[in-house]
Formats: C-alpha cells, structure tokens, sequence
C-alpha cells in the first residue's frame, strides 16, 4: 500500500495535467516553447505514473484494469472482476 501523501501527490498531477491540456497543446502547435517551459512542471503528462487506483502500487500495473497484479489476482480469484477466471490447460 503505497503512502496516502504518494497517492495524493498523483491525484494532484492529475488535475494539474487536465487542467493545462488545452494550453499545452495550443502551445505546442504554435511552436511557443518558451511558453511551455513557463508551465508548472506538474502540468506536463509525462510525469504522470500508473498506479493501481485501490491501492496506488506503481509496480506491477495492469493498464486494462487500471489494477496492480497483486489486487488483480485476488479479486479475480474472488470472482469479482466479470469474464476473468483462472486459466487451466
């Protein structure tokens, strides 16, 4: 379980990233890099990290899910992801 001051600095960027999307993107096409580079650094999607959104695990992550492989395995286990189950061969 990642540190609650870990997972409240992502959400922060998170807002941050959507909040000057449409500036940085008129920026870009525009060419204005001087204006980028006066842009929080936050703002940039680039400093973004996938974390598990239960637990806020960075390592392991599984991008469809939005989990880490950790949670993923239990709750499929549990059954409480639908269409997942155990493969067997």
């Amino acid at each position: 379980m990642a540190k609650e001051s870990i997972k409240a600095r992502q959400r922060k960027r998170e807002v941050m990233v959507a909040k000057y999307a449409a500036k940085r993107a008129a920026l870009k096409e525009a060419g204005d890099y001087a204006g980028l580079d006066k842009l929080p650094k936050n703002a940039s999607p680039v400093r973004l990290k996938n974390r598990c959104q239960l637990t806020g695990r960075p390592r392991g992550y599984i991008r469809y899910f939005g989990l880490s492989r950790v949670i993923f395995r239990d709750m499929a286990l549990d059954g409480k992801i639908p269409g997942v189950k155990k493969a067997s061969w």
